[in-house]
């Protein structure tokens, strides 16, 4: 319970802090939402000095930052400019797509770099080793909107399988054509998010799981007769688990940052198209907005993170 609580502390602290630095940042930037003809170029300037004290732009930076704070503890991230819409309810209308396709993205990335980097370590110096360091060094070299657009005129233009963007093609009438309609939407950018992920993680576990079958607990295992398998299952396996959640912990700020890409490249209305489209209108109650859930869900995720390797390992110290 100590643990936890000093946990929470930390997160709320780095919060403040994200939040802090993400709003110094916004305010620094050129150009404005309201700067003289962006909204309309007759807008005079009176109009624009009305607009900033209805949002309380007119007051000092320190005081429009802590009455952010203030309504962000009770969850409001204010108005929209551009849509005049809370922006809380247009992140909880876009949010549960992102999740979707990053939580499916992360399961797979878990699974299919743990298979292919206990396989290549097992196979050193194999065919299949070598392969899976070249897929790896693909992987991580790979420029996502490249894959992507790639993937669109392969699976999309020329063969004519797979959807090129959106998330329906049928209407919303509940029923499993609509679902399974909806799953294959999925696919490209699933598989773009997974494929991008999976290299560094599958060097990693291959790297770990060669050290592993070089210690001496190993060597006596293989001396009283254990199988692979069962020093895959009792000896490999618990001592990859930790350092692989956290890895993957660290790793969530990137692969929820690439949504913004992917997003836009195949028409998902989530975070990240939000996100893009906010930025280039200046309107930054949604940018504050998306930038501090992203960083919630990032410390979120650590903390999950070091809950599961401390139930995996109660000597953990995740300090």
């Amino acid at each position: 319970m100590k643990l936890f609580l000093n946990k929470v502390l930390y997160l709320i602290i780095m919060l403040f802090i994200i939040s802090l630095i993400s709003f110094i940042a916004i305010n620094a930037a050129p150009n404005s939402f309201f700067a003289s003809g962006e909204l309309n170029p007759n807008i005079t300037e009176e109009s624009i000095a009305q607009l900033k004290a209805i949002y309380g732009l007119d007051r000092p930076l320190y005081i429009q930052f802590f009455s952010w704070v203030t309504a962000i503890i009770q969850l409001d991230f204010g108005i929209s400019f551009a849509s005049g819409e809370m922006v809380k309810n247009e992140i909880l209308d876009r949010i549960p797509i992102t999740l979707t396709i990053n939580i499916i993205s992360m399961f797979l990335i878990f699974v299919i770099s743990l298979y292919l980097g206990i396989k290549a370590a097992l196979n050193k110096n194999s065919f299949f080793d070598r392969f899976t360091g070249q897929l790896s060094l693909l992987s991580f070299s790979m420029p996502s909107f490249y894959l992507a657009l790639l993937l669109v005129l392969i699976f999309s233009m020329n063969l004519n399988i797979l959807p090129i963007a959106g998330l329906h093609s049928v209407p919303d009438d509940g029923s499993l054509a609509y679902y399974l309609d909806f799953a294959w939407h999925l696919i490209l950018p699933i598989t773009v998010m997974t494929f991008l992920g999976i290299g560094s993680l599958t060097l990693y576990i291959r790297s770990l799981t060669i050290e592993i079958l070089k210690s001496d607990y190993i060597f006596f295992a293989r001396s009283r007769g254990l199988d692979d398998k069962k020093i895959l299952r009792y000896y490999i396996l618990p001592n990859l688990y930790p350092p692989i959640i956290t890895m993957l912990g660290l790793s969530l700020p990137g692969i929820i940052g690439g949504s913004v890409i992917l997003e836009k490249i195949f028409s998902i209305d989530g975070m990240g198209l939000l996100f893009f489209h906010s930025a280039l209108s200046h309107d930054y109650p949604v940018i504050m907005g998306i930038l501090i859930i992203g960083a919630m869900l990032t410390l979120i995720g650590n903390l999950l993170a070091d809950l599961i390797l401390l139930k995996l390992n109660p000597n953990y110290d995740a300090k």
